[in-house]
């Protein structure tokens, strides 16, 4: 394998120039270790092709070797799915020099990005022509649109809008031979068979390499009412989330957040205070947008709030003011991972379970967790109308060094057992990755398995798309 990959490298820096192949240990080192520092993988060089063409030639040739590629964009998976293997027999295969927005038509609300393609510039490009491209998540400075297609990524808007699956409107990709596949039409109506953009979107790079998508974009947002809430228990969130549907269709975000989470960012993120006075056990964050500068969601949420207030749903809300205190609001969500983090180690699971479902299981799952683990802490938020919530399991600030690599697995597996049982997902919107691969060998229905298996097999015969990843 290491004559083959030497070929490779060689090859590609003739034909594509040194930019295309880089060996130098100081530019691999930053791309070895996943965003939360818990894999760590070896690769001799990535290759790093400028154009759909050059990416073309480049799988066709590891493909004729085989040599493994491993793509990567921002490289912020929360599984490991961006990883190579520690062994060293992959190669890293670099998007980010495809970093052009094609085209941008605020008419069609479609825009063809490139792979490399940041999602915070995006945002930027369609704001600038009166449209916005309405998927947001915490990493939208470095995460890629490659890498949210690969990912089926969800975010903080998935309740009105959807995930990256219904966001996409075609995809062009490089298959494991080299071929292209090109569907950037954007055609709402297109039934010739099976729909290779579909398969690829949420494929973790396992089953080809995309290089450009046409995505959706919407009307972008005029005005907007940013709002929290105190409420009692994940039931009364449920409850008050459907009283707001029921009277309107613009609330786009509704974030569940658990009050020691709340709790963890008052402690250790600077800047940030509670948005409500007293304690409450849950907390809503709540926004709703329009389109057009002639209507203010403003008094619309107040009045909802004021009528939940007096159901009995709702203990306390507030709604900014001013686009800063809007923005200091989403700053406490955004912040909740990094106040665990400084908080000590835990184990995080991304997972999903039927909506109606999510109040009775966060209560029961939180207690048993807490049963079968003494001492550590289970707690959760994220996206209670999508049925997607990070539910995290702390060790606390006494724990020894070494509890996440002791516990980690126990827990883990715990926790997904609970979700199965649940008719839930071990992965709602991270991936499997590498991390949460053998649990899906493990709990996925054995027929579920093998259609997967089967598909990587026949696009990918020689397994070099992602080696170790989902099913490959």
């Amino acid at each position: 394998m290491t004559d083959a990959a030497d070929r490779l490298i060689r090859d590609v820096q003739e034909r594509f120039g040194p930019k295309a192949a880089l060996t130098d240990r100081a530019a691999l080192e930053p791309w070895l270790t996943d965003w939360r520092g818990r894999f760590r993988g070896e690769a001799r060089a990535i290759l790093s092709p400028a154009s759909t063409e050059e990416v073309a030639a480049m799988v066709h040739l590891a493909g004729r070797l085989g040599v493994p590629l491993v793509p990567q964009g921002g490289n912020t998976s929360m599984v490991g799915g961006a990883t190579p293997p520690a062994d060293g027999s992959a190669l890293l295969f670099s998007l980010r020099r495809m970093n052009r927005l094609r085209a941008i038509d605020a008419d069609a609300n479609l825009a063809v990005a490139e792979a490399g393609v940041i999602l915070a510039d995006l945002h930027d490009r369609a704001a600038a022509v009166g449209r916005r491209f309405p998927l947001t998540l915490g990493a939208r400075g470095s995460c890629t649109i490659g890498g949210l297609v690969s990912t089926n990524a969800g975010g903080t808007q998935v309740l009105r809008f959807g995930t990256m699956r219904a966001l996409v409107a075609g995809l062009e990709v490089v298959l494991p031979d080299g071929a292209v596949h090109n569907g950037l039409s954007g055609l709402k109506k297109d039934n010739r068979g099976y729909s290779i953009d579909q398969l690829l979107i949420g494929a973790e790079g396992t089953l080809g390499i995309v290089t450009a998508a046409a995505l959706r974009l919407v009307p972008a947002v005029q005005r907007r009412a940013v709002a929290w809430a105190g409420v009692a228990d994940p039931g009364a969130a449920l409850k008050l989330l459907r009283h707001m549907e029921e009277r309107t269709d613009r609330v786009e975000g509704f974030e569940l957040i658990s009050g020691d989470g709340l709790a963890l960012a008052v402690d250790h993120i600077p800047g940030i205070r509670s948005p409500l006075n007293g304690r409450h056990a849950w907390h809503v964050l709540i926004e709703a947008t329009s389109a057009t500068a002639d209507f203010d969601p403003v008094p619309m949420v107040q009045d909802l709030l004021g009528d939940a207030i007096e159901a009995g749903l709702v203990e306390d809300a507030t709604v900014a003011a001013s686009e800063a205190q809007a923005a200091a609001l989403w700053r406490i969500r955004d912040s909740l991972s990094e106040a665990e983090r400084a908080e000590g180690p835990s184990t995080a699971h991304d997972i999903s379970v039927p909506v109606a479902d999510m109040p009775r299981f966060l209560i029961e799952a939180k207690a048993a967790v807490e049963a079968a683990f003494p001492g550590t802490v289970a707690s959760a938020f994220g996206h209670l109308g999508d049925g997607n919530l990070h539910f995290h399991v702390r060790a606390g600030r006494q724990a020894r060094e070494g509890w996440t690599a002791r516990e980690g697995p126990g827990i883990e597996r715990f926790v997904d057992d609970l979700v199965t049982q649940a008719g839930g997902s071990i992965s709602a919107e991270h991936g499997i990755g590498q991390m949460k691969r053998a649990e899906l060998a493990r709990l996925a229905p054995p027929g579920d398995l093998a259609a997967l298996c089967a598909i990587k097999a026949a696009l990918d015969p020689r397994g070099i798309m992602n080696p170790g990843k989902l099913v490959g």
